[in-house]
């Protein structure tokens, strides 16, 4: 993220953002969000609800599928912040069951 050092953007957990079929989520530093994430192309645009450091919270974001299978995007808060993002693929364990 441009905004925060890595530091904070795992502050509480590794950064992630998550989509599934029809919603998604993501969690930085103190921060964590849901969004309807239901798109049929690479690219997509939400808006999102959450809580800031124990405060509701929301605004917008987008996110873009790049061709190393990375996503750009950016995360906006009402009346206040805003972040570009490059988010990479987890690594899954072979041993999970």
């Amino acid at each position: 993220m441009d905004a925060w050092d890595t530091a904070f953007v795992d502050l509480m957990e590794p950064a992630y953002i998550l989509f599934g079929p029809d919603t998604g989520e993501f969690a930085f530093g103190c921060v964590t969000g849901a969004f309807p994430a239901a798109s049929d192309t690479d690219a997509i645009q939400f808006s999102w609800d959450g809580v800031n450091e124990m405060d509701e919270d929301s605004d917008e974001g987008w996110a873009e599928l790049q061709p190393d299978g990375s996503l750009t995007g950016e995360i906006q808060f009402h009346n206040g912040d805003e972040s570009t993002f490059i988010a990479r693929p987890w690594a899954s364990s072979s041993t999970a069951c």
